[in-house]
């Protein structure tokens, strides 16, 4: 187990209020703001190897699912034309969803940041408030407020019936996600405000959209609601793709600074945003096809062969084998924002060359995830996130799959957002199902909008939710706001107070937070009995007399956190932290003759379980 919560606690107490320690791997400590919380401005994420974690240095888990419409001509989430958002919302929280992937096009950002805020098109909204006020009749009957209006009663302006424009409706929708203790974050789905948008293959290229407009679009976004930390980050680009015979046409991701190359773009769009909201997440897909390394002299755009393909090819944004010699750094300590995120699909997608067998997780990874994009995972490179994942219930080959990939996210903590909510994604379907709305059925708690489930799907996706272990509540990102309302959902204050230590969650296949000993229970099914594991992970410094303690950084012959913040000081320079000298012999643990941030990482490593004691040790000459 990668057990982080020790590497953001360390970044907080050894750094104070606004400093920052670099490393010499390449990353650094993220800078950390530990003043009082206000209401919005306490739930800001980073990410420390492949964890991500709130301001307290508590790990965290975003499990989700996806909500289109602002990408498409109405612009606007879909179904807001036959549900009222406030119901969709609350029963999205209460089912345990704590975060919205929200599809967007260039071209409707460039709309709001000129200035141009069209009404919501194309029937994509029902909303009235009918009457608009109170109305007193002749004979003194008062008809109240929006008693003839069904549905979305805030979407309208203040007549009662004319639809509020499309930035206006996405504030309202932010609001509710607040209300719910719900997060976001949007995705660019494409350049262009259409319903099929996605199959182009580049950030460019369509409705006037450039690198430029794009990078500016984001940029304005990002500074909009900066102050709004409902509105976590930004996947900068929906599955670039395109196979390598079209050359400048696909996204391609090398160490060139060509237009078409995405680690390029995305690097500098990521820079750009940053700038104006340090604390954003950058989601970052994949692409199509990479080079294969097949025969010396092949080149991106040659033609393809029958045999020895000069191409690996993978789902549209999946391909993150780039990563490996081009990853993705950012200026500062930007790279302590990026989330890697690929998306996943199954057979009812299309039938691709690692279903042909009888497939397993082991043939999975060995064939497609490992070497595609679960290595920055298992290497403790940076987080991921599954943007895309789903399929249709089939009882067969995609349903096998989602069953796998789901539990294998659970098994190792991996981010993901499912796809999707809509009932209208003809290649996968929803998991909502149908809407109903009645007026009669307008309750306290409802504005009269039955929502029908899929429920055998969402049975499927539920288990990879992040909940409490024995009691099922799930646990949302808000530290003040618990998700939902209906008393299912938890703050993520009130998880590490109340839960975290006790039953804990079923993070990394169950985990209990044991002070700062993360605890792992498995249970274990073997024809009809079922029994529970509990292992403790522990600093056991497996110490001998007359050898160095190797992290134990004050010399009392125990190895704990204290000993991490002292490293990090003295790999700092803070004045007044210098070691001792059997200090420094016992933390010099890279075997270079000084004390750096190698140092700290590795004692930080052995902390968090990643590394044994003896690993701990510096090399032998």
């Amino acid at each position: 187990m990668k057990n982080g919560k020790f590497l953001a606690m360390l970044a907080a107490a050894a750094l104070g209020v606004t400093a920052t320690v670099g490393v010499t791997d390449g990353s650094t400590f993220r800078e950390l703001n530990v003043q009082a919380a206000d209401d919005t401005q306490d739930d800001w994420l980073h990410a420390v190897g492949s964890r991500l974690y709130d301001k307290d240095g508590n790990e965290v888990w975003l499990t989700g699912a996806n909500w289109f419409g602002f990408n498409c001509s109405e612009r606007c989430a879909h179904y807001l034309w036959s549900a009222d958002c406030d119901d969709l919302l609350r029963e999205v929280a209460d089912r345990g969803i704590n975060i919205i992937r929200f599809p967007f096009s260039s071209e409707l950002l460039i709309e709001w940041m000129n200035g141009e805020l069209a009404p919501v098109s194309g029937g994509g909204l029902q909303a009235a408030y009918n009457p608009p006020t109170d109305q007193v009749g002749e004979d003194g009957t008062v008809t109240k407020a929006g008693t003839y209006g069904y549905i979305n009663h805030e979407f309208v302006e203040a007549d009662g019936k004319t639809n509020v424009d499309s930035k206006h409706a996405w504030e309202i929708i932010l609001s509710k996600l607040k209300k719910y203790g719900i997060k976001c974050f949007i995705d660019v789905h494409s350049p262009h405000a259409d319903n099929s948008g996605h199959v182009w293959n580049t950030w460019y290229g369509k409705a006037g959209v450039t690198t430029e407009s794009w990078i500016e679009s984001l940029v304005w976004m990002a500074n909009e609601y900066k102050d709004d930390d409902t509105l976590l980050g930004f996947d900068l680009e929906n599955e670039p793709h395109g196979k390598g015979q079209e050359g400048d046409a696909a996204a391609k991701w090398d160490g060139s600074t060509d237009e078409n190359n995405w680690a390029y773009a995305a690097t500098k769009c990521a820079n750009a945003i940053l700038k104006v909201n340090p604390n954003a997440l950058i989601l970052i897909e994949g692409v199509e096809q990479s080079m294969s390394g097949a025969m010396p002299g092949d080149y991106w755009g040659m033609g393809d062969r029958m045999t020895n393909s000069p191409y690996i090819g993978a789902w549209w944004g999946g391909n993150l084998r780039g990563v490996r010699e081009w990853p993705i750094k950012l200026e500062g300590t930007g790279n302590s924002q990026i989330v890697y995120s690929p998306h996943d699909y199954g057979p009812s997608v299309y039938d691709q060359t690692w279903f042909a067998k009888d497939f397993t997780e082991q043939t999975l990874l060995d064939d497609y995830w490992r070497d595609t994009w679960e290595f920055i995972n298992h290497e403790d490179i940076a987080p991921l996130l599954i943007g895309e994942w789903g399929g249709h219930m089939d009882d067969g080959k995609n349903q096998k799959w989602m069953t796998l990939l789901r539990d294998y996210m659970i098994k190792h903590h991996i981010n993901h957002t499912f796809w999707c909510l809509n009932t209208n994604s003809g290649d996968t379907g929803g998991l909502w199902k149908n809407f109903a709305y009645s007026l009669a059925a307008t309750t306290d708690k409802s504005n009269g909008t039955t929502i029908t489930w899929e429920e055998d799907k969402y049975a499927l996706m539920e288990k990879s939710l992040w909940q409490t272990q024995k009691t099922g509540k799930y646990i949302g990102l808000d530290h003040q706001h618990p998700l939902g309302i209906n008393g299912t959902g938890l703050s993520l204050s009130e998880f590490y107070k109340s839960y975290a230590g006790t039953e804990g969650s079923n993070l990394d296949g169950g985990t209990i937070v044991n002070g700062t000993n993360p605890e792992h229970t498995q249970t274990i099914v073997t024809n009809d009995t079922t029994a529970t594991t509990t292992t403790t992970t522990t600093a056991s410094s497996e110490k001998q007399d007359g050898v160095p303690i190797y992290g134990d950084a004050d010399c009392n012959g125990e190895i704990e956190l204290v000993d991490a913040v002292m490293l990090c000081k003295a790999a700092a320079g803070v004045d007044g932290s210098e070691l001792s000298t059997k200090g420094f012999i016992n933390c010099e643990v890279t075997g270079d003759g000084k004390i750096d941030g190698s140092d700290t990482i590795k004692l930080l490593k052995f902390l968090a379980g990643a590394i044994d004691y003896i690993e701990l040790a510096p090399p032998k000459a």
